[in-house]
């Protein structure tokens, strides 16, 4: 009895609101680590000191996060995901350790940096892997974040994780509000929170169109099973079906408000994922519902959503596919591909350095395609990590792609409830950004890799089927508080 009374009075305490429950304090660091994010990690650049504090948020987040995981030994039930994570996480690190000259001057495409040497008459000495090693140290801080986000989710409530998931789409509201703002007042530079983006086009929160329309694509699914799963319990209490819960109008409003906003951002490539999101984010719902007879839930958003496209290609046709003009500076991103894997193909099997492709880009890059424009990054992940990681990165993305396929197999053959809802929606929330990676950067933005993050966790945590005693056995005892909803 006394070591028991020992171990209470050790515990950090808990927040207490007004009301008289206890917020924990790993679930309030979440929350503004998230907070956070959304509102200051809409750039790729890591030199600003917005992004700066999203990385300091983050690292009580993480220390809180693995001594919950410890303590509980919940870590044996995500060994794989947790060392997939870390082997990620160790790569940047791996990159940094200082190698001796006989060694990294050995290394494939370093002989231009041995010849500048030779030719400064200075004798080779330790260097590490990385042709860049303070930008490979920015890339491992922009790990943390990310990394922060998917290991609290795992210790989480089930009741904080939804909410974590509602704060997603509220930040998703604001950056639409502030871009309907920057499109009213034609481009106001105050209304721009990252002063090198263009006032002609809307970007929200974001310093890039293309990564708005992503994140309202990308949240869509995340909405509708929300409001059908809020729906489905309505039901189970017993509530009229003409007395909606508030969920269900707010998941309904957020499918009309995004397709609207994906309309209005022109973003190629958020309308090319729109259809993709709004199908799997039905179906989700279907199953969310209960896999029976379309409920009226799922009959609203699919009506819901299609009113707003075909609004969309009654009053916004003509900009739309004037995106699409093949004559398009973006189309040039295309051309840039065949030169990134020849230096991919260069600095293999190693790779040249996390945050290294504009250096080694512009040392490949032929005299033809030097013109004016600033080809910053690869638009394309997968050439990115393969340039710069080498054929660990490759392996790394190998492992996480089999976890995916895995987890999203379980997530789908589970029933309806519980965390299967959310762990589908999240999976299609993973797969939409990682299509988008196929042709840009959205994960090297913080705002985005956090809901990456996120989503994973979610993917994870599908697994434990409602109300078994797996589900129950991954949540801290401290942490695990009654709803009276629930």
């Amino acid at each position: 009895m006394s070591h028991s009374r020992d171990r209470v009075r050790s515990a950090p305490r808990p927040l207490v609101r007004a009301s008289g429950t206890a917020v924990p304090w790993a679930a309030l660091a979440t929350v503004i680590l998230l907070a956070l994010a959304i509102l200051f990690g809409g750039a790729s650049r890591t030199n600003a000191l917005r992004i700066a504090l999203i990385q300091l948020a983050a690292l009580p987040v993480l220390v809180m996060a693995i001594e919950a995981f410890v303590k509980t030994g919940s870590w044996s039930r995500h060994r794989f995901s947790v060392t997939l994570l870390g082997a990620v996480m160790a790569i940047p690190l791996i990159q940094l350790i200082p190698l001796p000259p006989s060694l990294w001057t050995s290394l494939p495409g370093r002989d231009s940096g041995v010849l500048a040497l030779e030719l400064t008459g200075l004798a080779p000495g330790w260097s590490p892997l990385s042709l860049t090693p303070d930008q490979t140290w920015a890339a491992f801080l922009g790990l943390l974040p990310p990394a922060a986000m998917f290991v609290a989710l795992l210790t989480l409530d089930p009741v904080w994780r939804r909410r974590l998931v509602w704060i997603v789409l509220a930040g998703s509201v604001a950056g639409i509000v502030l871009a309907a703002l920057q499109g009213a007042t034609g481009g106001a530079r105050a209304l721009y929170p990252w002063n090198w983006t263009s006032s002609d086009v809307i970007s929200g929160l974001f310093a890039n169109r293309n990564h708005l329309a992503t994140f309202c694509a990308a949240t869509l699914p995340l909405g509708m099973v929300l409001a059908a799963s809020a729906f489905r319990q309505s039901q189970r209490r017993g509530q009229p079906q003409g007395r909606m819960p508030p969920a269900v109008w707010l998941g309904l409003l957020y499918v009309v408000l995004m397709v609207v906003a994906l309309g209005a951002v022109r973003s190629r490539a958020g309308i090319l994922l729109l259809p993709i999101a709004m199908a799997l984010g039905l179906l989700a719902a279907w199953v969310a519902s209960g896999r029976g007879r379309p409920s009226p839930v799922l009959l609203a958003l699919t009506a819901g959503g299609a009113a707003a496209v075909l609004a969309l290609g009654i009053f916004a046709i003509v900009p739309i596919m004037a995106a699409f003009d093949a004559g398009g500076a973006p189309e040039g991103r295309f051309e840039d591909w065949p030169t990134v894997i020849e230096a991919a193909q260069a600095y293999l099997p190693v790779g040249s350095g996390l945050g290294s492709f504009d250096p080694v880009y512009r040392s490949f890059e032929p005299l033809q395609r030097v013109d004016g424009s600033y080809f910053n990054q690869a638009h394309n992940d997968y050439l990115e990590i393969l340039l710069e990681t080498g054929w660990l990165g490759m392996a790394a993305l190998a492992g996480f792609l089999v976890w995916f396929a895995r987890r999203s197999w379980t997530a789908w053959t589970a029933p309806a409830g519980g965390d299967g809802d959310l762990a589908r929606a999240g999976g299609i929330t993973v797969l939409v950004i990682l299509l988008h990676s196929g042709a840009d950067y959205p994960l090297r933005t913080l705002t985005i890799s956090v809901l990456f993050a996120l989503c994973c966790a979610l993917l994870e945590l599908g697994r434990a089927a409602p109300g078994s005693a797996a589900k129950r056995a991954h949540t801290p005892h401290s942490l695990a508080k009654a709803d009276p909803s629930r």
